[in-house]
């Protein structure tokens, strides 16, 4: 039966969807998309999200008032979301429909749920009422995210579909605020065809494994997964970027996501080059000009970070830099580098400045006087200090 009524009209509301639910008291609480239309090869979009409620055991459901209009662009951080109780608080982690989105987070207290005047929004320092005041905590894009607080590893979980990788990925946190770690691929979409949701039980969450909902689409089933949980390698514990050793780069030539390739360049598979396992980056090229790979990440305002990188170069490679930038190319902070005969750790201590959470970690380099020139990237890490 539908619990939640839409006016099923395609540019106005084709349907109501929730997203997520929990129960505060004897109260459940669903949270739901308004989806307007859903356009061929582009992101869904909303009219709004808002929350729905149950005094009865789920028979009846009424619509709040408590929403959150979706913008014109379609990019309204809370539209698809994630519900958790902790303490006296309520928190809700959003994106914007249609897998588009960075990952955001608000709460409010238990009692006043269903009072959107009383919500706050961290915004990277603190949380704040100004709803677009919200930072980041999570790059994007993620879609149909779930969290929950694993007691064996004293870690929160947050698991979600990337959809840029095809695949339902993990990252962990000691603090719903962050930093949360660089993303672990759960399920690759080559196994489950058209996999989403992620959704993780909450009954399950004391030991080194957890259960999760899986979706596929078109099939539209559910199946009920199981999924170990080991400590992470202590080179890579609290690592906040993800596939930082290229050893996820599957089979297909290029330089895949989370990566991003300027230029010219690639991933070297199995050929030996690597400064562990068995991939690595490179950038490679015989024009003059500037070459880079990067990756999104959210970091807090007033933290100090190292960002390192092993690199060796051609010999005659002099105009290498690693860097922290803003999403418009604005570089905050960089270090350079010039010939490696071997692999070497190239390292830059930074501390960001302002509210904005939204980087770009990044190491390229300058082709002078056409010269062919190379440069060889593997094990990156972006610790907190």
């Amino acid at each position: 039966a539908e619990i939640l009524s839409s006016r099923k009209s395609s540019g106005d509301e084709d349907t109501v969807i929730p997203t997520a639910g929990l129960s505060v008291g004897r109260r459940q609480i669903l949270h739901y998309m308004s989806i307007t239309s859903w356009p061929p090869n582009r992101p869904w979009i909303t009219n709004h999200a808002g929350l729905a409620y149950s005094d009865n055991g789920g028979v009846s459901w009424t619509k709040s008032s408590v929403i959150w209009p979706n913008n014109a662009d379609n990019r309204n951080p809370f539209q698809m979301g994630s519900l958790i109780k902790q303490g006296w608080w309520v928190y809700l982690f959003g994106t914007a429909a249609g897998r588009q989105g960075a990952v955001y987070l608000a709460r409010v207290p238990q009692a006043e749920v269903l009072n959107k005047a009383v919500y706050r929004y961290w915004n990277g320092k603190d949380f704040v009422a100004a709803e677009t005041a919200a930072q980041p905590i999570v790059p994007g894009p993620v879609s149909e995210l779930s969290v929950a607080y694993n007691r064996y590893f004293q870690r929160w979980m947050m698991v979600y579909l990337a959809p840029q990788r095809d695949a339902l990925v993990l990252r962990d946190a000691p603090s719903l605020t962050g930093p949360w770690t660089g993303e672990k691929i759960l399920m690759r979409g080559y196994g489950f065809p058209g996999l989403y949701g992620g959704f993780i039980h909450p009954w399950f969450n004391n030991k080194d494994e957890f259960y999760f909902m899986l979706s596929e689409w078109p099939l539209y089933n559910v199946a009920w997964m199981r999924a170990g949980l080991a400590a992470a390698p202590a080179g890579d514990c609290g690592n906040l970027l993800s596939d930082a050793g290229f050893e996820e780069q599957g089979t297909n030539p290029g330089l895949h996501a989370p990566w991003r390739l300027h230029g010219h360049g690639g991933c070297d598979r199995n050929l030996g080059f690597s400064h562990q396992g068995s991939n690595n980056a490179f950038l490679r090229h015989n024009k003059s000009g500037w070459n880079d790979i990067s990756q999104n990440i959210s970091v807090r305002p007033g933290q100090r970070y190292r960002f390192t990188a092993w690199v060796r170069t051609s010999s005659n490679h002099r105009g290498g830099t690693i860097g922290i930038r803003r999403p418009d190319s604005m570089i905050l902070c960089k270090t350079a580098f010039a010939h490696l005969g071997t692999y070497t750790p190239i390292t830059l201590d930074f501390t960001h400045e302002g509210y904005s959470t939204e980087m770009q970690a990044f190491i390229g380099m300058q082709v002078q006087n056409d010269e062919d020139t190379w440069i060889q990237i593997d094990d990156f890490s972006l610790l907190p200090r």
